[in-house]
C-alpha cells in the first residue's frame, strides 16, 4: 500500500518537515513492514515553470520533419525573470525547439528551464539544434515522469489548470509529494486504505485520527432506487456471497471533464494510473476508505440488479476485453441481458462506462472473502477491488463510501445526485469476545495493566465492557481479523509496544542436542562434500515414466506413487520416488550452459505409499483429534526415508600441463558408497546388479550384512543417457541413507591399530567367469582366518593362458597378529586357508 503523505496528513497529524521514511518508521512500529518511497524529486529537479507559447513558426527539415521553433513566456508580462542560470532569458521569453504538434499559441504548457533534471537523469540545458539555439523543453507527461502519454506535451487547460505564468509547475501537479510504501499482511486488510493507515499512525505515534468515513453526510436510510436483489442459492461454507448492496444514481455527469491535479497526482503516487474522471473518482474513494466500488453506465443496464451464481456455459467480456468462460462457483453481478460483472474482481465491458455516459450507478457492496478470493485466482484476475474483498471489507462503510463518491461526481463532474438509493442485505453479528484479565499478560510474558488493555482495544475501536473476571469486548467492524481472546492479546501487545517486551534466550536442558540420526546425516552429508562432491538441491516433483524408471530395478513394472492434485506442471505431476530424475535434470541443465565435469549428491526424502493412502475424511477444526483418529491419519502418510544420490560426468579434475585428467567411471560410485558405509560404520556388501536405469554389466547392487538391498551404484544405462542429452558412461548412485542409519552401531568404534608389521601376500585364482569377484573375495575372507587385516581384489584376466569360461582374479592378502610378528610359514598357512575355502565353494585353483 502506497500512501501519499498529503492526503495521509487530511487524517492523521503527521508533522509538517516528516518524510516517507519517517512515517513508515512509525509504521514500523505497530507491525507494518516498510517496501519502498516514492519521491517524484528524486529524479526531476527543477526549475519547472509554467509558461505560455506566444509564437510557433513551423520549420520543415531535409529528414522530412516539421519542428516548432517557438517563442515561450515564462512570467507574467511586465515582470522580469527572477530566476538565474546559463541560458535562462532575462526577459522571461524563452526560444524552445518543440517536435510536438498538439498545441497552438496561447496555450499554457510546462517548461523546463536550463538547469532541470527530468527523470533518466536527462538534463536540460541551452544547446543549438535545428539552427537555433533552444534554452529549455516543453514537457509531455512522460518525460516529467507522472504518466505514459508521449503524444504530445501537457496542456495545461486540458486537465483544468489555467495558472499564472511562471508558477512552479513541479507544486502545481503535486510532484514535492512523496509516499511512503508498507507491505500489508492478509489479516490487515483495513490497511489497504488511507482511512486504515490514518488510525495506525495514530496508534503508532499517539495523536489524533480522523475518521474520513466520518465526514460524509450520508442519508440515515435509503429507498426507491435502482432494483436489486441478493440470490445466492449456493453459498461457499454457508455464507452468503454478497450480504450488502448500495446503489446510488447521479444524472448529468460529464465524463470528459478532466481530473483535478490533485486528485491524479494522489492517484499517481499511490500507483494507481489516471484514466478518466469516473474510473480516477472509484479508485480515489477506494484508497481513501477501503471500499472498492463499481460505476455502471445506468442506461446501459436492462432491468434490476442481480446478485447469484453463475450458471454453467455462461460467458462474459470483462473490461479487459477478454471474453471468460463462467464457472458456477462465480458471484455474479447480473441484469437481464446476462452477467455484468464478475463480483468484487471486475465489471463487464457491456455496461462500461464512457465519454458518452451521462447517468451513472454507483455500487458499493460488500461481497464474502472465500468467493472472491477463489473467483480472482480461477479467472487470473487479480485488481485493487479483489485484494481487498479477499481481506475483508468493512460492512458498515458501504453507504458512506457510495455517497463519498455521488459528491465528488456532483462536485467535479457536474452530475446531479437522485434522492433515491438502494440499500439490501442484512448486518454481519458483532464480534464479541470474552478477555480474562490476566490472559493477555500470561501469554504475551509481561504484566498489562488495566489502563493499558482497555485503552489499547478501545483505541483499535472496539467496545470494551467491563466483566467479572475481565472484559467483554465487541471488535470494531473493519477488524473480521479478531475473533478469540488471542488476537486481542496480540493487539495489546502491538499497540503497547513490540520493544516492551524484553528479550531472552531460552537456556537449553543440560544433555540435549542432536539426535542420532541427524549426526549421522551431517557426517555423511559433510564426508561426500569433504570428498569434492557438490550438494545440490532438486525439485521433489518428478514424471510417471521417471518413477517407473527409477523407482525400481525391474522394467515394465508401474510404480505406485502420489499424483498431486494441483501440480506446477502436467509433466511433473507426481512426487518422487528417487532422487536421480531430479539429479540427473541438474546435471543435463549444467551440461547445456558449458559445465562438463560433475559430481553432484543430494540427500532428500522420497515418497512411498503404501497401501493406506489419506483418510476418508478431515478432522473437523476447533478440536484436538482424538489417538485413533491421529494414528488414522498417520497411517495415511505415506514412508518418506531420506536417500542419497549421485551423479558424476566428465572427468575427475581439470585439464592442465602435464596433467591428464581421469574419466568418471563405475568404480568411483562404489568408492562413494564405500565411504558413506566407513562414516556410518556400516559394512556394504557390493555385488554385481541389475537395474533398469543402470547399464546391463556394469552395476553394483549396494545390500547390508543382513541382505537387506538398500541401492544401486555404476554407469547409467546408454538410451537413458541418449534420451536425456547426457555423456556417455555417465555414473551414478543411490540408497536409502535411513535404512544405513538404523543399521549402523550407536557409537563407532575405532579398530585397534597393531604395532607389528604387517605380512602381504598375493594369490591368483582362476574360477569361473560368471562367479562375482566379491564372493571370491568373501570365501577368501572368511577361510583366512583372525590373522587377516584385509583383502583387496586388484587385478582380473580372460584370455591367453585362461582356458575359455574362466577369469583369473588377482588378490591381494594382507595378515597381521596383536602380539607377535608373523613369520612367513604363519602368513602361507592363513593364505592356504583361504584358497582351500575358494576352491570348496567355486572350484578355484591358484593359477
Amino acid at each position: 500500500m502506497r500512501i501519499p503523505l498529503s492526503w495521509l496528513r487530511e487524517f492523521a497529524q503527521v508533522p509538517a518537515g516528516a518524510t516517507a521514511e519517517d512515517v513508515m518508521a512509525e509504521l514500523v512500529k505497530v507491525g507494518f513492514e516498510e517496501e519502498a518511497v516514492h519521491r517524484p524529486t528524486d529524479s526531476l529537479q527543477g526549475p519547472v515553470v509554467v509558461g505560455q507559447v506566444l509564437t510557433i513558426v513551423k520549420e520543415p527539415q531535409t529528414n522530412g520533419k516539421t519542428i516548432n521553433w517557438c517563442q515561450v513566456r515564462v512570467v507574467p508580462e511586465g515582470q522580469a525573470q527572477s530566476l538565474t542560470g546559463d541560458g535562462i532569458d532575462p526577459s522571461g521569453v524563452q526560444g524552445i525547439i518543440c517536435g510536438a504538434h498538439n498545441f497552438v499559441e496561447g496555450d499554457k504548457v510546462v517548461v523546463t528551464l536550463p538547469g532541470a533534471v527530468l527523470p533518466g537523469d536527462f538534463r536540460i540545458s541551452a544547446r543549438k539544434t535545428y539552427g537555433h539555439l533552444s534554452a529549455g523543453m516543453i514537457a509531455s507527461v512522460r518525460e516529467l515522469g507522472i504518466g505514459e502519454d508521449h503524444d504530445g506535451i501537457l496542456v495545461l487547460s486540458r486537465i483544468g489548470l489555467d495558472p499564472e505564468l511562471g508558477t512552479d509547475a513541479m507544486e502545481l501537479l503535486g510532484l514535492y509529494d512523496q509516499a511512503a510504501e508498507i507491505n500489508v499482511t492478509p489479516d490487515r486488510g483495513y490497511a489497504f486504505s488511507i482511512r486504515g493507515v490514518a488510525r495506525e499512525y495514530a496508534h503508532a505515534t499517539g495523536t489524533g485520527f480522523t475518521d474520513p468515513a466520518a465526514k460524509v453526510q450520508a442519508p440515515e436510510a435509503l429507498t426507491g432506487g435502482y432494483g436489486v436483489k441478493l440470490n445466492d442459492d449456493a453459498p461457499i461454507y454457508g455464507k452468503p456471497g454478497c450480504d450488502r448492496f448500495v446503489a446510488r444514481t447521479v444524472h448529468g455527469v460529464d465524463a470528459t471533464r478532466p481530473t483535478p491535479a490533485w486528485m491524479s497526482s494522489r492517484l499517481r503516487l499511490a500507483g494507481i494510473r489516471s484514466i478518466s474522471l469516473p474510473v480516477d473518482i472509484s479508485n480515489y474513494v477506494m484508497l481513501e476508505l477501503g471500499q472498492p466500488l463499481h460505476f455502471y453506465d445506468q442506461d446501459k443496464l436492462s432491468g434490476e440488479i442481480v446478485v447469484r451464481r453463475a450458471v454453467a456455459g455462461e460467458k462474459l467480456r470483462t473490461l479487459d476485453g477478454k471474453e471468460r468462460a463462467l464457472d458456477a462457483e462465480d458471484l455474479l453481478i447480473t441484469d437481464g441481458s446476462g452477467p455484468i460483472g464478475v463480483a468484487g474482481v471486475m465489471g463487464g465491458a457491456s455496461t462500461e462506462v464512457s465519454d458518452a455516459t451521462s447517468t451513472i450507478l454507483i455500487e458499493a457492496a460488500h461481497f464474502e472473502e472465500v468467493s472472491i478470493a477463489r473467483s480472482r485466482r480461477r479467472h487470473k484476475l487479480p485488481s485493487e477491488a479483489s485484494k481487498r474483498f479477499e481481506r475483508g471489507v468493512d460492512w458498515h462503510v458501504a453507504h458512506l463510501a457510495a455517497q463519498r463518491a455521488v459528491d465528488l461526481l456532483v462536485e467535479l463532474a457536474g452530475g446531479t445526485a437522485a434522492a433515491e438509493g438502494t440499500d439490501v442485505g442484512t448486518a454481519p453479528d458483532a464480534v464479541t469476545v470474552e478477555l480474562p484479565a490476566a490472559f493477555a499478560s500470561e501469554r504475551i510474558g509481561i504484566d498489562f495493566s488495566a489502563e493499558q488493555i482497555v485503552t489499547s482495544l478501545e483505541d483499535l475501536g472496539a467496545v470494551v465492557v467491563t466483566a467479572a473476571d475481565g472484559w467483554t469486548v465487541t471488535a470494531p467492524s473493519w477488524r473480521n481479523d479478531l475473533d478469540t481472546k488471542e488476537d486481542l492479546s496480540e493487539e495489546i501487545a502491538r499497540l503497547v509496544g513490540y520493544d516492551k517486551i524484553p528479550a531472552s534466550l531460552p537456556v537449553a536442558p543440560p544433555g540435549r542436542g542432536l539426535t542420532r540420526v541427524q549426526q549421522q546425516r551431517r557426517r555423511l552429508i559433510q564426508a561426500l562434500a569433504d570428498a569434492g562432491l557438490t550438494e545440490v538441491l532438486a525439485y521433489p516433483f518428478v514424471s510417471k515414466a521417471a518413477n517407473d524408471t527409477f523407482g525400481g530395478p525391474e522394467e515394465g513394472v508401474a510404480r505406485k506413487a502420489l499424483k498431486l492434485a494441483n501440480p506446477i506442471s502436467e509433466e511433473h505431476g507426481y512426487l518422487r520416488t528417487s532422487i536421480l530424475p531430479g539429479l540427473i535434470d541438474t546435471a543435463k541443465r549444467n551440461h547445456s550452459r558449458g559445465f562438463r565435469d560433475l559430481a553432484l549428491f543430494e540427500a532428500g526424502l522420497v515418497f512411498l505409499p503404501g497401501e493406506t493412502l489419506g483418510t476418508a475424511s478431515i478432522p473437523p477444526l476447533g478440536a484436538k483429534p482424538g489417538d485413533e483418529v491421529l494414528d488414522a491419519l498417520y497411517d495415511g502418510v505415506p514412508d518418506q526415508p531420506l536417500f542419497l544420490a549421485a551423479v558424476l560426468t566428465g572427468h575427475d579434475s581439470p585439464a592442465a600441463a602435464g596433467h591428464a585428467p581421469r574419466a568418471w567411471d563405475w568404480a568411483d560410485a562404489l568408492d562413494i558408497a564405500r565411504l558413506a558405509g566407513d562414516v556410518l560404520g556400516v559394512d556394504i556388501v557390493i555385488s554385481q546388479g541389475r537395474h533398469q536405469a543402470f547399464h546391463p554389466g556394469r552395476a553394483a547392487q549396494l545390500a547390508l550384512r543382513t541382505g537387506e538391498v538398500v541401492g544401486y551404484a555404476g554407469e547409467l544405462h546408454p538410451k537413458l543417457l541418449a534420451a536425456h542429452d547426457m555423456p556417455a558412461r555417465s555414473v551414478a548412485l543411490e540408497f536409502n541413507a535411513d535404512a544405513l542409519f538404523e543399521a549402523a552401531a550407536d557409537v563407532i568404534v575405532a579398530k585397534h591399530i597393531s604395532t607389528y608389521p604387517v605380512a602381504t601376500q598375493d594369490v591368483a585364482l582362476v574360477v569361473p567367469r560368471e562367479v562375482p569377484a566379491e564372493e571370491v573375495l568373501a570365501a577368501l575372507r572368511e577361510g583366512a582366518g583372525e590373522l587377516l587385516e584385509d583383502v583387496a581384489l586388484f587385478d582380473v584376466y580372460a584370455g591367453k593362458g585362461i582356458e575359455e569360461g574362466r577369469k583369473s582374479l588377482a588378490f591381494s592378502l594382507r595378515f597381521r597378529a596383536d602380539d607377535r610378528t608373523l613369520t612367513a610359514d604363519e602368513a602361507s598357512a592363513a593364505r592356504e586357508s583361504a584358497v582351500a575355502v575358494a576352491h570348496e565353494r567355486f572350484g578355484a585353483v591358484q593359477r
